[in-house]
This record gives C-alpha cells, structure tokens and sequence, in this order.
C-alpha cells in the first residue's frame, strides 16, 4: 500500500516455519514470515504504517508470536536485529560471521589459579554469549552473579556498596552518556545500586509480584539493558 514502512527483522529459530513467503494474522495484526535462502536467514516482517504500530509495539508482538510458537514446538526462537523503512519486506542477509584475525597472533595467558576468578571468567562468558544473542535477562544474571561471586554475599549489603562505590566512575564515562541518561531516567529517586538489585537482578531471577518483568515486551528489555549493555 501506498507510503508503506516495513520492519524487517531476522529470526534465529528452529521452531516450524513455512517454506516460502507467508502472510497470516496474529492478535489482529498481519505478519509476514520468510523461510532462510543461500543469502537470507529467517525473518519476519511486519508493516508499520500499514498496521498503524508502533516499530516498539511490533517488535513486542513479534516476541509475543516466538514465545507462542516456543512453546508450541518446544523450541529455541530468538528475535534478532533489523531495519525498517523499506516499502515491501525485504529479506535479511545472513551476518558476516567471519572471526576476528591477527596477522601475527599469539596466546600467553593461562588459567587463573583462584577457583573464584576461574568461576568469574566462565560467568562473564556465559553473559556475553547470551547478550551476543540478545538473551538480555539471563546476561544480567550472569554478570550480576560476577559481583556476587566477588564478595560471596548473595544479594546482599556488600554487592550494593560495591555498586555504589563504583557508580560514580561509571557516571563519568563520557562513552556511556546515552546508556546512564537512561538508566537515570529509569531509576527516578530510587539509589542506583537498590534499583539493580530488586528492578534488575531480583525482576529477572523471580520475576515477583513486587518486581515484574515481561520479557516479550521491547521497552522492558531495553530496560532491563540499560545498566548492562546496548539492547537495539
């Protein structure tokens, strides 16, 4: 139609998937999904002017349709990155995963001696990996459990003044303006190491009555990132 805006989005998935280019309703809205290609990878597509949704409420419905579909077939669906403004769906290209290379590459570090710092490196790698593949709750929990891990203090006075302490320093990061006007802003009068106590870490561990958190939703997840990460 005339003055459409597609969003585009890949989907790594191994939930069923039609095997060619599918237009179906959902919750009232019309979805467009696309099978992988030699180029493309999946993808789902929905028209933003078209539909009259907002690209925050589209992406939310879409993870609404994934989880579904999860569930349905018992299965791993992971809402990737995208663009929108194209007038028809366009496929996604396949990412680039060539590696990092050095022309002259060398290794010389070896396994820390202290069980803590060994158990530090493996949570920091599970973090980055999930936030790689925008598992942004599961992310927080890995690297909150870093502090944890530093102080042995499970939720406790000294992680807070750890986080407290070091605040300030984080704050002064000119690189990182964005990322804390927004955590500023999402924090209100709330102490900055209590909100990632009990909005962050507590919200997405158990997900309380007093602490919700809806990980379909885009502005939750964005969120949830602002402390730990740049969720697009």
């Amino acid at each position: 139609m005339p003055n459409s805006k597609f969003l585009n989005l890949a989907v790594d998935n191994q939930v069923t998937w039609p095997p060619e280019e599918t237009v179906f309703n959902f919750e009232g809205y019309r979805l467009i999904l696309m099978p992988p290609t030699r180029e493309h990878t999946t993808s789902i597509h929905i028209d933003l002017v078209g539909q009259r949704i907002t690209s925050e409420k589209a992406v939310s419905l879409i993870n609404r349709f994934l989880s579904l579909m999860t569930w349905c077939d018992d299965n791993f669906a992971i809402l990737q990155e995208g663009w929108s403004g194209n007038p028809i769906p366009v496929p996604v290209p396949k990412p680039n995963l060539g590696l990092i290379t050095a022309y002259n590459w060398f290794f010389d570090r070896n396994v820390p001696a202290s069980p803590e710092a060994r158990k530090a490196l493996a949570l920091y790698r599970e973090g980055r990996n999930a936030e790689q593949n925008y598992f942004i709750s599961y992310a927080i929990l890995s690297y909150y459990k870093i502090i944890e891990l530093k102080f042995g203090d499970f939720q406790g006075p000294k992680v807070r003044d750890w986080i407290a302490a070091n605040y300030a320093a984080l704050k002064a990061d000119k690189a990182l303006a964005r990322e804390i006007a927004d955590f500023e802003k999402e924090r209100g009068n709330e102490e900055p190491q209590k909100y990632h106590n009990s909005a962050c870490r507590v919200a997405v561990a158990h997900s309380s009555i007093a602490n919700p958190s809806d990980l379909d939703e885009l502005p939750e997840l964005r969120r949830l990132d602002f402390g730990f990460g740049d969720f697009e």
